[in-house]
């Protein structure tokens, strides 16, 4: 693996055999680590570092699947040629020499105040690209079950889930915390000790860390913290936060004793972590106020602490301290309500609870969410229609896709007055001399059952149609399995996991449902972190239709290779067996080194 290797094409390169090899030393890594080997995990990872194909993944990754490619770094290079990929896979080499990061402020959602990036030059992108290869499969051996953040095949959902599964049952105290710029603050050396891997990958993480940050044009030095936009940085937080589960259980186990001759059982404390935001929860105030004190003592070693304004302790039926019962997390509010027998939740004997777990959206994500839909309609007053439907509907079907795992519709129904109100107040604005009669028959359309669809009028098209809330179908999402992960070698089971993620479109989750989970230009399994685009199997150009029949979900660097062949002048088309209405199973074919579609 480590010879010379033959002079490709950047198109040329072998993609499938290189993830493959790729994945089985990854899988090998992971199963060193759960069984403790150390010396065959370090030697697995030293090959991997090495492999040439490790280094045109890595590449690939920064290059043509991240949506970061064409922000540059102090260098000022971005959106590489693929001449200039095939150079910078010659050039990956890890040392202690690296460049500064670049700082850019973002604002974050829905607030004034404004998050730091940095961003790293290419080089130092795919550096770190094929680090997180060599270093994921190892810690993701040891995570904890409950840390959900910044790791493949977990979503925020998952954690969401966790909660539920621990207060489902019986009303509980919660500490609710999030860490005082966590990214910013953690200690260098408490984070390289705690990483214990060899010496090659710990100086080239020491010179990212030290790397310093351009702001404008001066430079600061890096004494603490992670660059938060760099491809290792959210695994470095990970690993610089593990522990802190095993510590709350180690402390608090689960347990029974006897009270007054009576057998007493006590869970044990749980908490669930997602990055940088975490809940305690149990069922005794003492225990929770106590895990409190340990977390705040474990945090001070990695040079972090609890932010006072974002942690509060909270009961989940009943309020506490004038604290209102339930939290927010994860832009989600986890309620209990006392309820009668007919609505009460039960206990695994049919029991009845006396209340029910509400998991709604939060009141502020959906302010903010309508600030958003409202700044879009009070910035395009003088826009057509069909620009103002093809704004909304990204920011409407993403949010409601976020939120249909848990019990929304009322939310829903509710937001889809509130835009109709303020598209009312759009369409009356733009037509003041006319009738309410007459702008609702430009503007709004009798589809279906629906008399009051926001859609175009133009003939001889089909109208475009804006996306309501209250359209989107509830789903149930089941969450990951305890310690599972992509590198155990399920495939199965995370590629068909990866169609019921809430956040997965419609679309994408049904094209990956017929294809059984692969991608049909490559042959490989999708995997969680892997970027897929839906393809026009017959392209648009050559008469092909928008329907499934003509869809296919590839990844994106494959659909980028079969856009480039659509587009050559080798491309063939089998024209004879194209009918008005395709079959359902169009396939491609390679034939004497030319791309052919047929119909099986």
């Amino acid at each position: 693996m480590n010879t010379v290797k033959p002079m490709y094409e950047w198109n040329k390169i072998p993609w499938r055999k290189l993830e493959k090899i790729v994945y089985k030393l990854q899988k090998r890594i992971y199963q060193a680590a759960s069984r403790g080997d150390v010396k065959a995990l370090r030697r697995l990872q030293k090959l991997l570092v090495k492999s040439w194909a490790a280094k045109c993944l890595a590449v690939r990754r920064v290059t043509q699947d991240n949506t970061g490619r064409k922000t540059a770094g102090v260098d000022g290079k971005k959106s590489l040629t693929p001449k200039q990929r095939l150079d910078l896979v010659k050039e990956l080499k890890l040392g202690s020499k690296v460049s500064p990061t670049r700082r850019v402020w973002i604002p974050k959602p829905g607030k004034k105040e404004k998050r730091p990036l940095g961003i790293p030059t290419m080089y130092d992108r795919a550096l770190q690209a094929l680090v997180k290869l060599v270093l994921e499969p190892e810690w993701e051996a040891y995570f904890e079950p409950n840390s959900y953040g910044f790791r493949p095949g977990r979503s925020c959902h998952d954690a969401i889930g966790a909660i539920f599964n621990a207060i489902r049952y019986k009303a509980k105290y919660v500490l609710d915390a999030d860490i005082a710029a966590c990214f910013d603050k953690i200690n260098h050396e408490a984070l390289l000790l705690k990483l214990n891997t060899f010496p090659l990958i710990r100086r080239q993480i020491l010179a990212w860390l030290k790397s310093g940050v351009i702001d404008g044009k001066q430079l600061f030095p890096t004494l603490e913290g992670t660059p938060q936009g760099g491809v290792i940085s959210p695994l470095l937080a990970n690993i610089a936060l593990h522990g802190m589960e095993n510590r709350i259980k180690k402390e608090f186990p689960k347990r029974d004793t006897t009270i007054q001759g009576k057998r007493v059982f006590y869970n044990a404390a749980q908490l669930i972590r997602y990055a940088d935001d975490f809940v305690i929860i149990h069922e005794d105030l003492t225990v929770v106020q106590k895990c409190r004190e340990i977390i705040s003592e474990w945090l001070l070693d990695m040079g972090l602490e609890l932010k006072p304004s974002k942690t509060r302790l909270i009961h989940t039926l009943n309020s506490l301290d004038k604290e209102p019962p339930g939290l927010d997390f994860l832009g989600f509010n986890i309620r209990q309500y006392p309820c009668g027998k007919y609505t009460s939740g039960k206990t695994t004997q049919g029991e009845l609870l006396g209340f029910s777990t509400i998991i709604t959206p939060s009141k502020d994500k959906v302010k903010i969410h309508l600030k958003e839909i409202a700044k879009v309609i009070d910035s395009h007053k003088a826009k057509p229609q069909a620009d103002l439907i093809k704004l909304l509907n990204p920011i409407i079907k993403g949010w409601a896709n976020y939120y249909r795992a848990v019990p929304s519709s009322k939310v829903f129904y509710k937001l889809d007055f509130l835009v109709y109100q303020k598209l009312r107040a759009w369409a009356k604005r733009r037509h003041s001399n006319k009738s309410g009669e007459w702008v609702s028959d430009k503007y709004w359309q009798t589809i279906g059952d629906d008399n009051w669809v926001f859609a175009t009028r133009e003939e001889n098209t089909n109208p475009l149609v804006l996306h309501k809330h209250g359209q989107t179908k509830m789903i149930d999402h089941a969450k990951v399995k305890g310690e599972s992960s992509p590198y155990d070698g399920n495939l199965v089971y995370w590629s068909s996991r990866k169609g019921k993620n809430p956040e997965m479109p419609k679309r994408t989750a049904t094209l990956l449902k017929m294809q059984k989970g692969k991608c049909p230009y490559c042959g490989l399994y999708f995997r969680e972190d892997d970027v897929m685009e839906v393809d026009h199997i017959i392209p648009t150009s050559l008469g092909g239709k928008d329907c499934y029949e003509n869809w296919q979900l590839l990844h994106k660097h494959c659909h980028d290779s079969k856009t480039t062949k659509d587009g050559s002048k080798g491309t063939q088309f089998d024209c004879n067996n194209v009918k008005p209405k395709p079959p359902s199973t169009p396939k491609w074919f390679w034939e004497e080194d030319m791309l052919v579609m047929r119909y099986v």
